[in-house]
């Protein structure tokens, strides 16, 4: 008896190191390069092995809720592109940091405490995603091709690892988050999860997923754009009506001269207006692409060219939502700022916000089956639309919701924050929810912050927008 105890307890002290070095080895920041003083709340990078034949490693930055972190939902959080690094989801969206874009002058940017942080309320891994995505890197050529499902498999293994070494948020609610392409990413991977737990082994305790102005299927999105233009008063009642008597609804595919030839007076009446967000500028260093009504489903966003300015003159407009974008990648490629993150020498060049050279394969379909099965397996979903995107348009999103065909709980209605309208909703039956985001763009925590806010936080306890 008394060995058997002696033993226990060397296997009880062995157990208490190993966690210690597992806790130890991860790379708790506490002091940003740019941010004055100690963080107001706990940051950890890092990287996960998630496909070892091929060496990709997956980069992570982590926040802990706010509020209660040993309670609050977990969000994995997935920013769009695909190869939009979650750095852009962090400091744009839906994190408490942001640039200050107003006092820049020259050097590292000055970076600063944002309140309206979906990590009031939440823990958060923001991931970068798929591999070649930020600072996520493989070790071999092959382990940079991947794909949707690919990638879904590879968050999975990501969230199975990453829980295995912070046990203690492996009871909290799981949440799949995103935007943009991510609508696509978001719903492969919730799918994804819950036929590995049917599988056996580590349990992922999803609950349920989001997605804000998300690719779904390219007939509702691609065919909401040209009602939406007219609906925002961009293009005249006759260009709207030549186009539905030519092109008979569809869009995307002209199947005739006419329609063609509409659509092109369409674009061309509209190649001044920003597709992310209608109200806003398009600045000099930032441009998209002329047809906002055809094209390849992620090369629709407004794009980067930083090598069109030279950093030392960047001339940052405060109204220039852009300038923002461009103070990232002079402060991800600093070199302090490399080795606060904890980011492996040699792993990559240069930083991309975006990065559209992925070796990436989309091998799904439409959205629509998969937000069915989910729903209809007692996942909940939260589908949100900034109402001034034209890339994807709220009338896509409206219409695919529609389309699932379930029944309406709690019909069309406005929805405040601050005593103020925020936007519209409508709730169906399944657990399924519907927003507008009103005077939001197409990344809608980037535009209306303190609202986004207002509407995770009651959609995530279960009240009614």
């Amino acid at each position: 008896m008394a060995r058997a105890t002696l033993l226990s307890l060397y296997f009880f002290i062995f157990c208490t190191i190993l966690v210690k070095l597992v806790i130890s080895a991860r790379n708790k920041i506490e002091h940003l390069p740019g941010f004055d003083g100690p963080l107001p709340f706990y940051l950890e990078t890092g990287y996960v092995e998630v496909d070892e034949d091929k060496g990709v490693e997956m980069f992570y930055y982590f926040i802990e809720s706010e509020k209660s972190p040993e309670k609050d939902p977990l969000i994995l959080w997935i920013t769009g592109g695909p190869g939009c690094s979650a750095f852009s989801g962090l400091m744009f969206e839906i994190g408490p940091l942001k640039f200050d874009v107003g006092g820049y002058t020259e050097g590292l940017p000055t970076l600063y405490y944002f309140p309206d942080s979906w990590t009031k309320v939440s823990n958060i891994i923001f991931l970068d995603s798929p591999v070649g995505t930020g600072f996520s890197y493989a070790k071999t050529e092959e382990g940079f091709y991947t794909s949707d499902r690919k990638s879904a498999n590879q968050h999975v293994t990501f969230l199975r690892k990453w829980l295995e070494e912070h046990p203690e948020f492996s009871s909290n609610p799981l949440y799949i988050g995103g935007d943009s392409y991510s609508g696509i990413t978001v719903p492969v991977t919730a799918m994804e999860i819950t036929h590995v737990n049917q599988e056996g082994g580590m349990q992922l305790n999803l609950k349920g997923y989001l997605v804000g102005n998300g690719a779904t299927d390219e007939w509702y999105d691609g065919n909401a754009r040209v009602p939406f233009l007219h609906g925002m008063g961009l293009i005249s009642d006759e260009l709207f009506q030549a186009a539905k008597q030519t092109c008979n609804g569809n869009y995307i595919s002209p199947a005739n001269a006419q329609c063609s030839s509409v659509l092109g007076a369409i674009n061309w009446c509209v190649i001044g207006v920003n597709p992310v967000h209608t109200l806003e500028p398009i600045c000099g260093f930032a441009k998209r692409k002329s047809d906002v009504l055809t094209g390849d489903l992620r090369r629709r966003l407004v794009e980067d060219h930083v090598g069109e300015l030279p950093l030392s003159d960047f001339r940052l407009p405060i109204e220039c939502r852009d300038s923002g974008y461009r103070l990232s990648y002079v402060w991800a490629d600093d070199h302090d700022v490399r080795a606060t993150l904890g980011i492996h020498n040699g792993s990559i060049g240069s930083w991309m916000r975006c990065n559209y050279g992925i070796k990436f394969m989309h091998d799904v379909g439409s959205m629509l089956p998969y937000h069915h099965n989910l729903t209809t397996s007692g996942y909940r979903a939260l589908a949100y639309s900034g109402d001034h995107d034209v890339d994807m348009p709220y009338l896509g999103t409206e219409a695919w919701v529609r389309a699932l065909g379930f029944s309406i709980v709690d019909d069309w209605r406005a929805w405040y924050s601050g005593g103020q309208v925020a936007g519209f909703t409508r709730s169906y039956s399944n657990n399924l929810t519907f927003a507008t985001v009103k005077g939001a763009g197409h990344t809608a925590p980037e535009y209306k912050p303190k609202e986004c806010l207002t509407m995770l936080d009651r959609w995530l306890s279960g009240e009614p927008l």
